[in-house]
């Protein structure tokens, strides 16, 4: 196997990537038809062969539908140790980006945490109305079914 001129870097991003790929049910031409990059760029970023800009990334966050910040942290371009960037982080993509987790725990974590908090934004309660909702909003009425006799 050619020696990666990025070491364990490269690899480390180009993993994640592959993995969020797959998980998004993504092929590596469809993915880089949404992000808007050649094909084999891709396939030579995922195998740790290109280290890719700034940009890149956010187009590949934007085609994975995840955060940009997520992927500067695999890239090493954000530390995962500041605490601001941890703030604007989720809770999903903290598990994410957890050095210390397979990609299987990862994935049985996020499971578990979906279980528990479903597709609510982070920091709402499960059953609170969001944001778009108003408070004076009255509840609509079910039809009551008629009988026909």
């Amino acid at each position: 196997m050619a020696r990666n001129p990025l070491g364990d870097l490269g690899n480390n991003l180009g993993e994640y990537l592959r993995e969020q790929r797959k998980n998004a049910e993504l092929s590596v031409r469809q993915l880089s038809e949404v992000a808007g990059i050649s094909n084999p760029y891709l396939s030579q970023i995922e195998r740790g062969v290109k280290k890719p800009s700034a940009e890149i990334l956010q187009a590949l966050a934007k085609g994975l539908s995840i955060s940009a910040e997520t992927l500067y942290i695999q890239a090493g371009l954000l530390d995962p140790d500041d605490s601001s960037a941890k703030e604007r982080l989720t809770t999903r993509e903290l598990l994410m980006v957890d050095p210390k987790l397979t990609s299987r725990q990862r994935q049985t974590l996020i499971d578990i945490y979906d279980s528990f908090v479903g597709d609510t934004d982070e920091g709402q309660a499960p059953g609170e109305p969001d944001a778009t909702q108003t408070s004076t909003s009255k509840p609509r009425k079910r039809p009551t079914k008629r009988s026909t006799k």
